[in-house]
């Protein structure tokens, strides 16, 4: 009789398993234990057919019981059950006593099937010849944006072209707690707590004290607009009754 593949279920693991209908449960039982690290004598076997029925994997004599007295069907679950008290079982999540490899800085620069391997091919990131006048380029930019919006601290703004989104320069300069970024960042404490923080970042304060209320934001030069927004008054549109 063919092998059927059957879909094996454990608390730590799932698989897809071929089944030989001709082993005996006590050897199915052997051959799960490497599967799902759960001894033979502690596992208990039930079989999902597609017919949803759930049937026990067992019998008296397990040496000679055949698995072709179950219903088995290709890509049925298998499932089996660890039997054993929680303080006997191997807890496979908690990785804290083992023992991490950290491969030493000049070993992996040697590599060349790594990602830094290939960026050196490509010429990428650092590897490019031409990156560092596109950084000065890039953080001129910024600056030049700065300057030509005449973005001050204490000036008023609004963010984002939104109206409702106004508020007032707090911070110009680079915020180093935002990953990847160069240049200069415009930190506006917004009159509404729609923001992202409270004027920190990462631990680092660039203004205010701390808040559940979330006034900051952090945006680049260009999403910024200066000028005459004063705080907007919510009975402003009210008609007089």
């Amino acid at each position: 009789m063919a092998d059927i593949p059957l879909q094996v279920i454990s608390e730590n693991s799932a698989s897809e398993r071929r089944i030989t209908p001709s082993w005996s449960i006590s050897q199915l039982k052997r051959k799960l234990e490497p599967v799902t690290g759960i001894p033979p004598s502690s596992q208990r076997i039930s079989l999902k057919t597609a017919s949803k029925e759930t049937i026990a994997v067992e019998a008296v004599d397990e040496d000679t019981t055949v698995l072709s007295n179950f219903p088995l069907s290709a890509y049925a679950e298998l499932h089996i059950v660890d039997t054993r008290p929680a303080s006997a079982k191997l807890n496979f999540n908690d990785t804290s006593g083992v023992e991490k490899y950290i491969m030493p800085e000049e070993e992996y620069e040697k590599k060349s099937d790594s990602v830094l391997a290939w960026k050196k091919a490509e010429r990428l990131g650092r590897f490019n010849p031409d990156a560092p006048s596109l950084e000065k380029a890039k953080i001129d930019g910024f600056a030049a944006e700065i300057g030509s919006r005449g973005i001050e601290v204490g000036k008023r703004c609004r963010v984002g072209g939104d109206d409702s989104r106004r508020g007032e320069v707090k911070y110009v300069g680079e915020v180093k707690e935002i990953p990847g970024s160069i240049g200069a960042w415009i930190g506006v404490q917004l009159d509404e707590p729609v923001g992202k923080n409270d004027g920190s970042i990462s631990g680092t304060r660039y203004w205010g004290t701390e808040s559940a209320l979330k006034h900051g934001v952090f945006v680049r030069p260009e999403r910024v607009e200066v000028g005459e927004y004063p705080v907007l008054d919510d009975l402003e549109d009210m008609e007089e009754i």
